[in-house]
């Protein structure tokens, strides 16, 4: 699932592509808005809001869009051919460019007024105006005992991390990914942490994690299963935790671990 910074970046390309231009064409392939239609609206912003994209029109409309596990966008000029259209779930084009939305996981059209009800729920965005690290950290510890890999992946605490950057900030403070939420020394560096990350990544659309951009070097634990540790040479583990797969390396990542330091 593309994470915060990857959202990001998207909204920023949609933006440039679409903002204060007028559409041409709109197509929304999935059934319950098969009839939409907004052309002749012009776009006014693209924005992210965690791992949710916004497309806002003066006519006072938001395409909310959520890529999930496989969805993207791809912009490119408007007379190029569209491609691969079994996929395609949603097009907004204007006279120069064209915004296509493949096997996106949600798509919807709302009043721009009505936006809290899609993201309303979301707690502070890493990489956006609302960033809070004081509320942050107070949402990760509004369940105490929660083991601490899962408050961070819950967008409800803090909106744009996933699963990448759950194994990645972990493993960079040494944290044991089950310690419970309030066993976990210093929160608000971990936060931090995991902003400045996705802060660096942003303006790339892929993630680098240790500095080293090379095939296969890019992260410290994720997708790294029995593979040695960078630091210390142990195997990398990996295990389900809720829906998801969480790497570690187990002796560098005791930190919280019955009050291990």
């Amino acid at each position: 699932m593309p994470e915060g910074d990857v959202v990001w970046y998207t909204a920023r390309r949609l933006h440039d592509a679409l903002a204060d231009r007028t559409l041409t064409h709109s197509d929304f392939r999935v059934p319950r808005l098969a009839t939409a239609d907004l052309t002749g609206d012009m776009v006014t912003e693209a924005a992210s809001r965690g791992k949710h994209l916004l497309i806002r029109t003066r006519g006072g409309l938001t395409v909310h869009t959520h890529l999930r596990m496989d969805g993207s966008w791809r912009v490119t000029p408007a007379a190029e051919p569209v491609k691969d259209g079994h996929r395609i779930r949603l097009i907004l084009a204007n006279e120069t460019w064209r915004a296509t939305g493949y096997q996106l996981g949600v798509v919807e059209l709302l009043r721009t007024r009505d936006e809290q009800r899609v993201v309303g729920h979301l707690g502070p965005d890493l990489l956006g105006p609302d960033w809070d690290p004081d509320e942050a950290v107070r949402r990760l510890l509004a369940q105490p005992a929660r083991p601490i890999a899962e408050a961070l992946m819950d967008q409800r605490n803090l909106a744009g991390i996933g699963n990448l950057y759950k194994a990645e900030v972990l493993f960079l403070r040494g944290i044991d990914p089950w310690a419970p939420a309030d066993d976990v020394p210093d929160l608000p560096t971990v936060v931090e942490l995991a902003r400045r990350l996705l802060n660096a990544n942003k303006e790339r659309g892929w993630q680098v994690i240790t500095g080293n951009a090379n095939r296969g070097e890019q992260t410290w634990v994720y997708g790294r299963r029995g593979r040695p540790c960078r630091r210390c040479g142990t195997s990398i583990r990996s295990m389900g935790q809720q829906d998801r797969v969480t790497y570690w390396c187990p002796a560098c990542q005791r930190a919280g671990r019955s009050g291990a330091m």
